[in-house]
């Protein structure tokens, strides 16, 4: 069911928003992986971001970008010194162009296990299926 959801979703727009984010943000600015699932009715970002506060996320919708930011207060943690660190829990921001594709209303999100998990049901007045057309 590839119909190339993989190079059109966020994709573009992802590699300028990070490298603007670099120039802004520098190299502490963290990037944080993501999938991104295809069902007939929906697609489903699950992006790996363990050991975050809820209430720190932040997903919202404008001019047909979805944003997913996260943004830790700051804490007595952040402080401490590390003889090693591996990883961080710093702040990242992803953007995906939805491309009218999506149902912005009905975008539902949840974060459980390290996984923020964002479903964007599809709109079907955009979503037309592949359709195979015979080569003679």
């Amino acid at each position: 069911m590839n119909n190339g959801w993989g190079r059109r979703f966020g994709g573009h727009h992802h590699r300028r928003f990070a490298q603007h984010a670099q120039e802004i943000f520098g190299s502490g600015f963290r990037r944080v992986p993501a999938n991104i699932e295809e069902t007939d009715e929906s697609l489903i970002i699950h992006l790996f971001a363990p050991a975050l506060v809820k209430e720190d996320l932040k997903v919202i919708t404008k001019d047909d970008v979805l944003t997913i930011s996260y943004t830790p207060k700051e804490d007595a943690e952040s402080t401490e010194k590390f003889s090693r660190r591996e990883y961080s829990n710093g702040a990242f921001e992803r953007a995906f162009a939805l491309n009218g594709k999506v149902l912005s209303e009905n975008i539902s999100a949840s974060y459980a296990d390290g996984i923020l998990k964002i479903t964007l049901p599809k709109n079907p007045e955009t979503n037309i299926p592949a359709k195979d057309i015979a080569v003679n």
